[in-house]
């Protein structure tokens, strides 16, 4: 069993969503706290790890509507090959090195500043070599939201995510669904913003 979390497109709805943060004033930011990951398959053992998001800019409005298009057109495929060699950041979990921060996008919604991040996964070796179903998630997926007033956030953590475009009978007409490998995404907990 997976679950599934849509995301409208609330890149290219900046008016009906709150406007995006320019690129031009954003000021590198990191985010640390603790994030709980829940068992599946045959590892059923919750785990708590450390947590830390290094935002170093943020992707233009216009890219991401470029990337959306991307998306709709060429599937994740297309998009993965677009994003994959960009650097904003990177993102770490127990303290590991992690991967690269590869497109973000930093908004208001009700009074929040609500901050994604998507990246490319690493992959092992051994989910390439057995042809698993895993390697169809090909992204990791950051989700939070952060309180202005005391820089505290909360949020959601996918590490292996397939990203979809939908179209949809209900306003906008058209969606981006992001759905986790696991059987429920992670928690990121007692998260605290950091200007640096």
């Amino acid at each position: 069993m997976r679950t599934r979390f849509t995301i409208f497109v609330v890149f290219a709805l900046a008016a009906a969503f709150g406007l995006p943060v320019a690129a031009q004033s954003f000021v590198p930011v990191t985010y640390n706290g603790s994030v709980l990951q829940f068992g599946s398959g045959l590892n059923t053992r919750n785990t708590t790890n450390t947590f830390q998001l290094n935002i170093r800019g943020v992707t233009p409005e216009t890219e991401i509507n470029r990337l959306l298009a991307v998306l709709a057109e060429g599937g994740q495929d297309d998009l993965l090959k677009e994003i994959e060699d960009r650097d904003l950041g990177n993102i770490s979990i127990g303290g590991r090195l992690g991967p690269r921060i590869n497109a973000v996008s930093i908004s208001e919604v009700d009074g929040k500043k609500r901050v994604i991040a998507v990246f490319a996964r690493w992959l092992q070796f051994a989910e390439l070599r057995g042809g698993y179903r895993s390697t169809d998630y090909p992204f990791g997926y950051v989700e939070m939201f952060v309180d202005p007033k005391t820089g505290k956030a909360e949020g959601t953590y996918i590490g292996a995510a397939k990203i979809r475009w939908r179209r949809t009978d209900a306003a906008p007409g058209y969606e981006v669904e992001v759905e986790s490998f696991a059987t429920f995404p992670g928690k990121l907990m007692g998260v605290k913003e950091r200007k640096r």
